[in-house]
């Protein structure tokens, strides 16, 4: 688990941000974002828990003009109460708002709109179906956690996806009863899950199922597993070796080889044309020729 950030070496790359955000999540977010935005469907995208940036960067990418993006987070804000005041001082101690808004710009001109605080903040200040994508990744305690897909339900675009991390991490029990919860009771619809997040919506998930069914079919390197659970379909993707889609470098990278300095080839020492082959030739010649001619030059010098 990363828990410092160095901020005297701003991120050349996304794999630069420390975080957890792994190749598969990368393409799927990718796969279901342009799949989005290919179908005409618009609105607003929503972030809820940054940590120091990785995935907040790779969404913001897909903002298009006209669409708002917020992401929510305490970083070094107090914490609503005492569990939750525990949770942060143990994994997030390191982060702050600083460093997460430098991370960001180190790879977008502009700042999604930051909301400094609880997740409940989310409710107040988000338009109601206003999100076509929304990402919970803040608190993993069960209360907050059942609130925040409240939030994201009363939020989300009708057939807007939802994106629940760590719902299986042997750690996070509380997002595991809080997501099959919602799945069972609350009429959340399961896309499909990943090692750490489940993809769900709150619309029909079949046509998405099926085009994602067919995408990972074609591909060698994501194993597919398909399963009926409580009347669900469950989409199961598993990585095989998955390289993570290209990211744009930060401006940081461009700026480090601009200024990298260019080291001249090393000097080749300057021979007088001729000379190493007169003086071949000369040893090569009888003694008495030879001498001869070492006689001459002797003369001339």
């Amino acid at each position: 688990m990363a828990t410092t950030q160095e901020t005297t070496r701003p991120p050349h790359r996304l794999d630069d941000v420390p975080g957890w955000f792994p190749a598969l999540d990368q393409l799927l977010f990718d796969w279901l974002l342009d799949l989005q935005e290919a179908s005409g469907t618009r609105g607003d995208l929503l972030e809820v828990g940054v940590y120091l940036g990785k995935s907040a960067i790779f969404t913001g990418r897909h903002r298009r003009p006209g669409e708002r993006y917020t992401v929510c987070d305490l970083f070094e804000g107090d914490a609503p109460d005492d569990a939750n005041r525990a949770e942060s001082a143990k994994s997030y101690a390191a982060l702050t708002r600083r460093a997460f808004e430098e991370n960001y710009r180190s790879f977008h001109d502009e700042l999604p709109r930051v909301l400094q605080g609880p997740s409940s903040l989310v409710r107040a200040e988000v338009a109601p179906r206003s999100c076509r994508f929304v990402h919970i990744d803040a608190s993993h305690l069960y209360e907050h956690v059942r609130d925040d897909i409240g939030a994201a339900q009363d939020l989300l675009l009708p057939g807007g996806t939802v994106v629940l991390d760590d719902f299986r991490s042997e750690h996070t029990p509380g997002v595991s009863v809080a997501a099959w919860e919602a799945v069972l009771n609350r009429g959340l619809r399961p896309l499909c899950l990943s090692t750490q997040k489940l993809y769900g919506t709150w619309g029909d998930p079949e046509p998405v199922q099926e085009r994602l069914i067919a995408m990972a079919r074609e591909r060698t390197d994501c194993h597919l597993s398909v399963q009926e659970a409580a009347g669900h379909r469950i989409v199961r993707l598993k990585s095989k070796g998955m390289k993570a889609p290209e990211f744009p470098p930060s401006r940081h990278a461009g700026a480090a080889a601009a200024a990298a300095p260019v080291r001249p080839a090393p000097a080749r020492p300057a021979v007088r044309r001729g000379g190493r082959a007169r003086r071949i030739a000369v040893d090569l010649l009888p003694p008495v020729v030879t001498r001869a001619i070492r006689g001459a030059r002797a003369g001339r010098s």
